[in-house]
């Protein structure tokens, strides 16, 4: 009895240091990217005064895009975004609509819409994909081609729309994403500036309870949903902090696949999609990290803080857990599809701050964190560590937590002002205090969860629900 209970005391103190240096080292990263993104949105602030978006827009040097949005089962709004995506302010584009071999009526309510009409397009097949059964023009829009094929996963579906899209810059949209006007012209202004970058992203926000019409928002609204305001915080706080802090090491590991602008070659090059994940979109970030550095070419990977892609978030728990757990796996097959990056000097930033970031903070984090609630306080309880250490572990874990989150939220009212009063913004620091009683030990738990069940394994798109938008407050359901 005695053997078994000082075993267990060997390994409550060395897992308590282990936790200590864990989250000295994390939050040590948090107040690197804290610093780094105030400079960021402080330059970008400068930039925006001197090169208006309509004098860029205006230029020879704006490039036109291929817009890309694969879909599967989106009867319900597919039109109305389509038709949304037809207004944005840009000088040149064109939308490429993946039909991934929708069960609905799709493919049918775009040929109706638009006067779709099939033709013999010959392309050239860069990625490998699925097979395609048609492609169809639209007689009203010269710049609408729509593609159906095969089921194959989100994946295939962008790597079909890549292999038909014949502008240089390429742009992934998701089919049930709404851009704001501007953000085209926004999210290009790295690549007119800098011939180096090859990747660019915009920020997401949630769209749940704004009121939505045709495509567009007419009026931003916080949701009045827990769930909802609780997820507005986490967004705010990972773009306008994670992303944008490591865009500025060049080390950005993910650009959301809702919103990413790609320089075509450089993605053919780097292989395409990945099929067989449901992280597409940041194992393709990875592999072009990875491709260009072994190459040896000049890139930049970069986050801009000012165009808005809004999306919808989960209402229901059961949607948001398995959303999460489906992000967490994702994460897992990049970090370990990846993991001879890690610490190799070879990567630069990437190999040496961000990977080992995302393999410690994220991919371990739920774990880690989910053992720190039982064990922290058992060792307390028994005595082998002082009620300053438990003092100060629930400060690292907590209140500076708040700190960032409430940070992030005050920087977008300080920069962008997408909610109309200050009202919405003290809500959303109330709930940076709330979310770390429930819904942070929720989210680790579902985290930890994800860990263990992990397999690796083709992945699809998965049964989702849609509604269509229309002009009073949105609620649509998300991705199941």
């Amino acid at each position: 009895m005695h053997i078994v209970t000082d075993s267990l005391i060997t390994i409550l103190i060395h897992f308590n240091y282990f936790v200590l240096f864990y989250m000295i080292f994390v939050n040590a990263i948090y107040t690197l990217l804290f610093l780094v993104s105030i400079h960021a949105l402080y330059i970008h602030r400068q930039k925006k005064k001197y090169w208006s978006y309509e004098d860029m827009l205006a230029s020879n040097y704006t490039p036109p895009l291929s817009l890309i949005i694969p879909c599967y089962n989106e009867e319900s709004t597919i039109n109305d975004n389509v038709k949304a995506l037809l207004s944005m302010n840009y000088r040149e584009f064109e939308l490429i609509i993946v039909n991934d071999g929708s069960k609905d009526s799709t493919l049918d309510q775009l040929i109706s819409e638009f006067e779709l009409q099939k033709i013999k397009m010959p392309y050239r097949r860069k990625l490998n994909t699925e097979e395609i059964n048609d492609i169809y023009f639209s007689r009203l829009f010269d710049n609408i081609v729509v593609v159906d094929k095969k089921n194959g996963g989100k994946a295939d579906a962008l790597n079909a729309g890549i292999n038909i899209s014949k502008y240089p810059i390429i742009t992934a949209i998701d089919a049930d994403s709404i851009l704001e006007r501007d953000s085209l012209a926004k999210v290009i202004r790295p690549f007119v500036e800098d011939p180096s970058v090859v990747v660019s992203g915009g920020v997401i926000r949630p769209v749940n309870d704004c009121v939505v019409d045709k495509g567009f928002i007419e009026s931003i609204h916080l949701s009045k949903k827990h769930l909802v305001r609780f997820q507005t915080v986490e967004y705010l706080r990972a773009f306008l902090f994670g992303r944008l802090g490591w865009g500025s090491f060049n080390a950005l590991l993910i650009i959301s696949g809702a919103f990413g602008v790609f320089n075509k070659d450089v993605v053919i090059e780097a292989g395409g999609y990945t099929e067989d994940t449901v992280g597409e979109d940041m194992e393709l970030i990875v592999k072009i990290h990875r491709n260009r550095r072994k190459l040896k070419k000049p890139y930049k990977i970069v986050f801009i803080p000012d165009p808005v892609c809004w999306t919808q978030v989960p209402e229901d728990r059961r949607i948001l857990k398995n959303q999460r757990k489906r992000w967490h796996k994702g994460l897992m097959d990049t970090m370990l599809n990846h993991k001879s990056m890690l610490l190799n000097f070879k990567y630069g930033s990437v190999g040496l701050m961000a990977m080992p970031y995302f393999f410690l903070a994220e991919m371990l984090g739920g774990v880690i964190e989910v053992f720190g609630y039982l064990f922290v306080p058992l060792s307390f309880l028994l005595g082998i560590v002082s009620f300053e250490f438990f003092i100060v572990f629930l400060i690292l874990s907590i209140l500076y937590g708040i700190f960032l989150s409430s940070s992030a939220i005050l920087l977008d009212e300080y920069s962008f002002s997408k909610y109309n009063h200050v009202k919405e913004y003290l809500i959303l620091i109330l709930y940076s205090i709330l979310e770390n009683v429930g819904y942070r030990q929720m989210n680790a738990w579902w985290r930890c969860k994800a860990f263990f069940e992990y397999r690796r394994g083709k992945k699809s798109w998965g049964d989702m629900t849609r509604t269509q938008f229309t002009a009073e407050t949105t609620n649509k359901k998300d991705k199941q």
